[in-house]
């Protein structure tokens, strides 16, 4: 189910539904089955989102791509929530982050 879920980051519209229907199970046995890792689906899907744009922005070969460009590719349409949500996990703005990993 993790895998799905990894395969599948990029897209916004990947969700709890989408999780449970792919994998025949109930929304609420999904639910379940993260909760006894005391993360619940929807922070799962964030938390692997912003670990793929804190990787991208720390990659030289990216470092043309816009930031906005970064949180889109991983199913982050909206570049002021990724900013806000970025920050809020990490403690710096994306682009502060960028910065200090590639210089400039």
């Amino acid at each position: 189910m993790r895998s799905f879920v990894e395969q599948h980051l990029a897209d916004p519209e990947l969700g709890p539904e989408t999780i449970a229907a792919e994998n025949h199970i109930s929304v609420r046995y999904l639910h379940k089955l993260f909760s006894a890792d005391g993360v619940p689906v929807s922070g799962w899907i964030r938390a692997r989102r912003l670990e793929r744009c804190r990787r991208d922005l720390a990659d030289p070969e990216l470092a043309e791509l816009p930031v906005s460009a970064i949180a889109g590719r991983w199913g982050l349409p909206n570049a002021a929530h990724f900013s806000k949500l970025f920050k809020a996990t990490f403690g710096v703005s994306p682009r502060e982050y960028r910065s200090a990993h590639l210089g400039g």
